[in-house]
């Protein structure tokens, strides 16, 4: 192998080669399918089986077909009790595997077509799907003694490539489908990165998972996969594995194998084999999900690992699932919180000097993690943050499922596929558009206290299995051999694949028809002036694509602004004739409420006036009517009196001999009339007695209201008189209001009247000092003498000084005051 070297004497990196499909699908293979998906229902645990979990919520009827039956408790049985829903629903898969399957037999019946097409060169995927605590980590990783599908699936390939694995480090795999050659100083980096990841996880005594020998080749199959065996025996023996043209070249074939592990926690991706960080403000690294130019999505810096034996196989997986995100909730002890994928690379080599890549065939491993709900697995903080990224990347997922269903369909209309909602849908995005294998395995327990998200699972799983998978002739062939080697020739061949070396940090594209030129070749300065050129177009092309894009949001935002305004004035038309729609609406309702109801008080009125109201015209008419029928009365009373009566019976007599005598005809057709007429009269006598104790009521009900009135009249007086009383009252108060304030006035008079007289005093006193000119002794003799004089006299008069006057009025207020 020739090293590019440049004029720094710098050891440049060396190839990037790629990798066409090698091999195809087999001629009677059908280029379309449908989606595999397998069911495994988990045992019943003892704890399950005492809370009496066990309620016979899932029949096997055979080895494709599953019953559920909603138990009592469950939301299933309590719509389907209102008439929404089932509370049965049968459902279909590929091959159904009781509680009582073995992980041997679960892997024979599930991954042996898959393997067989990815030694064939065709890329694969086998994702779990389940409710948390369904057995999904158990079926892909089982455990030391009893290992799952994936320690399997190593076991068969490696047993598989017994004798022809390629020892070399030098070809690592690099983007989606590519091959990198490295150098030496490369080889010895990943080898010393590999030395370095299996030392860090501390190798144990009784290491079950041990049990290959030093040469880097198995003797044996591992314990854990000694179940596989004949599984793997069948695949060597089997002689639909390679065809008679791939066996005659079957010596000639070296196969190596690069494996990784990450991890899509909370929709960021972590790398899982690095060490996790030891403290608190150390962060781990998040990979970005990248895409290539035939849009295949790959994990930028992710790790791959070259494993030479089936030892190292289970150390790096022992190292992966060691650093996995796993945490205790009520229903799992050990509940994966993350989405991991391990994948393995098989690259298939000429056995030559320069060995030249054949193909590239990728298996990749899903455990995804379960959906569940926070209420019933108690989850709170971190737990409730997972949950539900957890359930929305499923979610997503579950769209994009759906989404395929519906496309199949000529007759429906094409939905979009959200594939690039999720990390998660973006890694299976090529699966499901035809450049790889997919097959679904459903994790189910038989609990009836899940047997809603039980359901939920079981249903899509049923949409799963209608996909159709449509898979492309060639698996690889992807991208355009555009890349340009030494004199000229082409880096990557369509017919013959083989690898040339170009720099590690090509930057691989397919927008541009042009062929790229080998920079190698070219002086220094013809590189300068080329980096400048480069700059320079870099430059005009960031600005015109800056004006662009300027100008693209100028314009939708014009655009945006004026669909807005119109939209605001469509709605407020809208509003404005809803509005006097409803004005008139309202406005005829209240109108008809309004005829309605004075029709109903016009119909009240006219019934109580037609049961209680009795007309003038018709009483005085029938008043008329009684008194004619008595003044009759009394005329046929005058005509036929006692004489009359004696001509009666006289009469009768006469009839009873003979003949009737016309006059006593006569009398009797009388006498009938008066009868008949005092009949008619006696019913008017009760009509006429019935009008008046009606009259009578009335007049009652005349006279009680007469009362009613009276006494509001008398309270009306009365309160009259109490308002005048208090209007009284209201006055003497203003006036004594008045009296007081002139008392006040007065008063403050008498005040400045008394200090005035003070001051009189005072001088009148000051006055009588001066006069007094005679001796100490004399005033003396004075004093005595005229004090006792002075005093008698004043004892017989009474005082009226004008302090004393003062002091009386002033008192008189108070009381005055106090009175009021």
């Amino acid at each position: 192998m020739t090293e590019l070297v440049s004029d720094v004497g710098l050891t440049l990196p060396l190839e990037l080669s790629e990798v066409s499909g090698a091999k195809e699908h087999h001629e009677g293979e059908d280029a379309c399918q449908l989606l595999k998906v397998y069911l495994r229902v988990r045992p019943f645990s003892k704890a399950e089986l005492e809370n009496n979990e066990n309620q016979d919520c899932l029949t096997i009827e055979n080895l494709e077909t599953v019953t559920l039956r909603a138990p009592k408790e469950s939301a299933a049985m309590k719509n389907s009790e209102k008439g929404i829903g089932q509370c049965a629903h049968r459902f279909t898969f590929t091959r159904v595997f009781g509680p009582d399957s073995t992980q041997s037999e679960f892997f024979e019946g599930t991954m042996n077509e898959i393997l067989k097409a990815y030694i064939n060169g065709v890329n694969g995927l086998v994702f779990t799907y389940g409710v948390t605590n369904a057995g999904k980590t158990f079926t892909v990783h089982g455990c030391p003694k009893d290992g799952g599908i994936l320690p399997r699936a190593l076991g068969m390939i490696f047993n598989h490539i017994r004798g022809r694995q390629y020892q070399k480090m030098n070809l690592k795999p690099c983007f989606s489908n590519l091959i990198k050659r490295l150098d030496d100083m490369q080889t010895k980096r990943e080898e010393s990165i590999k030395a370095a990841l299996l030392a860090s996880l501390k190798e144990e005594p009784d290491n079950s998972l041990k049990r290959t020998t030093t040469s880097g080749t198995p003797d044996s199959v591992c314990s854990n996969c000694s179940s596989a065996s004949p599984a793997v025996a069948q695949l060597d023996q089997s002689n639909e594995l390679l065809d008679s043209e791939k066996a005659s070249g079957y010596q000639r074939t070296l196969l190596s194998i690069w494996v990784s592990f990450f991890e899509i926690y909370n929709e960021y991706v972590y790398e899982l084999l690095d060490s996790l960080p030891t403290s608190k403000n150390q962060k781990r690294k998040v990979l970005r999900i990248c895409e290539d130019q035939g849009g295949s999505s790959y994990v930028k810096d992710l790790k791959w690992i070259n494993i030479k034996n089936i030892d190292e196989a289970y150390k790096i997986l022992k190292i992966g699932n060691k650093n996995r995100s796993l945490a205790c909730t009520k229903t799992n002890q050990q509940s994966s919180r993350s989405h991991s994928i391990f994948s393995i690379r098989l690259i298939s080599l000429s056995d030559e000097t320069i060995p030249h890549v054949l193909g590239v065939s990728e298996l990749s491993f899903c455990d995804l993690a379960g959906s569940e709900r926070c209420n019933k697995t108690q989850s709170f903080g971190d737990r409730i943050k997972e949950a539900g990224n957890i359930n929305n990347s499923l979610l997503i997922l579950g769209k994009c499922i759906a989404a395929l269903k519906q496309n199949q369909n000529p007759m429906l209309r094409q939905a979009y596929i959200p594939f690039r909602e999720s990390k998660l849908t973006r890694l299976f995005q090529p699966f499901f558009c035809g450049k790889g294998k997919a097959c679904m395995i459903v994790n189910i327990n038989q609990c009836a206290s899940t047997y809603d998200e039980t359901l939920h699972v079981m249903k899509f799983s049923a949409i799963a299995k209608q996909i159709i998978q449509t898979f492309q002739p060639k698996i690889f062939d992807y991208f355009p051999p555009q890349y340009s080697g030494r004199e000229g020739k082409p880096a990557v061949h369509s017919n013959d694949i083989s690898a040339e070396e170009l720099p590690d940090d090509t930057n691989i594209s397919s927008s541009s028809s042009e062929e790229e030129i080998d920079i190698s070749i070219m002086t220094h300065e013809d590189l300068l002036k080329t980096t400048e050129l480069l700059k320079e177009k870099l430059v005009s092309e960031r600005q015109s694509k800056l004006l662009l894009e300027v100008q693209i949001r100028k314009e939708m935002a014009e655009a945006m602004f004026q669909q807005l305004l119109e939209t605001e004035e469509s709605w407020r038309k809208r509003l404005e004739d809803m509005k006097e729609s409803y004005e008139e609406k309202l406005e005829s309702k209240f109108e008809m409420y309004k005829e309605a109801i004075k029709k109903h008080a016009y119909m009240c009125a006219m019934e109580q006036i037609e049961e209680h109201y009795v007309p003038v015209e018709e009483f005085i008419a029938e008043q008329a009517k009684v008194e004619d029928r008595e003044m009759k009365i009394q005329q046929l009373k005058l005509k036929f009196g006692e004489p009359n009566a004696f001509t009666l019976e006289s009469s009768n007599s006469d009839t009873t001999e003979g003949g009737i005598n016309p006059d006593v005809k006569y009398k009797m057709m009388m006498q009938r009339a008066s009868d008949t007429l005092s009949r008619q009269c006696e019913e008017k006598d009760e009509l006429i007695k019935s009008l008046k104790l009606k009259m009578q009521k009335l007049n009652e009900m005349l006279q009680d209201a007469n009362d009613i009135y009276k006494k509001t009249v008398e309270e009306n007086n009365r309160l009259k008189q109490v308002i005048m009383f208090k209007e009284q009252e209201i006055e003497g108060l203003q006036t004594w209001a008045k009296r007081v304030h002139e008392l006040e006035a007065t008063v403050s008079l008498l005040q400045k009247e008394l200090d005035e007289s003070k001051k009189k005093i005072l001088n009148v006193d000051d006055l009588k000092h001066r006069k007094s000119k005679k001796g100490f002794f004399a005033n003396l003799k004075y004093t005595v003498v005229e004090v006792p004089k002075t005093n008698s006299k004043d004892s017989e008069k009474p005082n009226w000084s004008p302090t004393v006057m003062c002091k009386q009025t002033v008192h008189k207020v108070k009381e005055s005051l106090q009175s009021l």
